[in-house]
């Protein structure tokens, strides 16, 4: 194992949602700053203050961690009422790009950009959500023919089912039983990162008989956090199933899918929430996730932490059981 490998790596602030990635040889890590706040507990994540963003910089696995301070608080973004939750960053003709989801003015969630000449900031946020863009965890894919793709949606305090009209309707029904289960959403980038050019359409996961996830398939199905990496030319989406804790996995020829479950990348975490990205690091895959073990148990209060992910010839990957190695 790596030297800071399973252990929290940084302690002087709570960190979540690491969406680790590497630039110009060095490792980055946007996460989401979970504040030392003792608050109750609720399905809609009020206890998820979090007022800015620390981007966190590594220059090998083996080195130490660093928390680069803050590249940028809700105060400096103009359409923001409160909530930075799970953020992922894009490198882009010679710019780096923060994607992060916020509580608008009317308390509804949307997508934002913010950009900056350093992958570790201060980053400037463009004055404006992305229009039509709404919910949480935005993951980014630049695409090897230079495409930009975002993926993101979280159920419950994310609000996406709230969406499934194309209006925001706080009462709408939340898929149950046999019904459908909902997925995250998908649109393309402009390459000025500031609108989406397609319109966004809801991936579909299907299980091994070509059928839709069903909601009531709750270790399979999505709820929230997904990430997308490639491996030998397919399109590989990861994501949490929220109420199970699991992290799973779907394949799919194409990045809008429709995606194929195939499996588990990992079991739960200490603490409620799980969420990850995946990257490659010296010919090396890596996963990067939190969990609440510092803290006690506190699933507000995270920290991210890295291992490395299995994946054989075929895309398979090799499930990870957390704490299996202080057995």
């Amino acid at each position: 194992m790596k030297k800071n490998e399973r252990k929290e790596l940084v302690t002087n602030i709570y960190t979540a949602d690491p969406s680790a990635h590497v630039f110009n040889g060095k490792i980055y890590i946007y996460p989401s700053h979970d504040e030392d706040l003792d608050i109750p507990e609720d399905d809609d994540g009020e206890q998820y203050v979090m007022k800015d963003y620390h981007i966190l910089s590594m220059d090998s696995l083996d080195s130490e961690c660093v928390d680069n301070g803050v590249a940028i608080s809700e105060t400096d973004i103009p359409w923001v009422s409160r909530q930075l939750w799970a953020p992922d960053a894009v490198a882009v003709n010679g710019k780096y790009y923060l994607v992060f989801p916020a509580k608008d003015k009317n308390d509804i969630f949307r997508i934002g950009v913010a950009e900056s000449d350093s992958p570790v900031g201060p980053f400037k946020a463009h004055e404006n959500y992305v229009q039509g863009s709404y919910s949480i965890d935005p993951a980014v894919l630049l695409d090897d023919d230079g495409k930009i793709f975002c993926y993101y949606g979280g159920l419950w305090g994310g609000q996406l089912e709230m969406w499934q009209s194309g209006k925001f309707n706080p009462d709408e029904h939340r898929p149950e039983g046999d019904e459908k289960a909902l997925g995250p959403m998908f649109a393309q980038f402009s390459q000025d990162m500031k609108t989406f050019v397609t319109e966004p359409k809801m991936i579909t996961i299907l299980d091994e008989n070509g059928e839709p996830l069903k909601a009531k398939d709750e270790d399979r199905r999505y709820f929230e956090g997904p990430w997308m990496h490639k491996f030998n030319g397919k399109y590989y989406l990861s994501y949490s199933t929220g109420t199970t804790h699991y992290l799973c996995y779907a394949e799919s020829d194409k990045p809008e899918g429709p995606f194929t479950y195939k499996g588990r990348i990992m079991e739960p975490v200490i603490g409620w929430t799980t969420h990850h990205s995946i990257v490659e690091i010296e010919g090396e895959w890596y996963l990067f996730y939190h969990d609440a073990k510092l803290s006690g148990g506190c699933s507000h209060k995270r920290c991210v932490k890295f291992t490395k992910l299995n994946i054989a010839a075929d895309g398979t990957i090799e499930t990870i059981h957390p704490y299996d190695h202080e057995k």
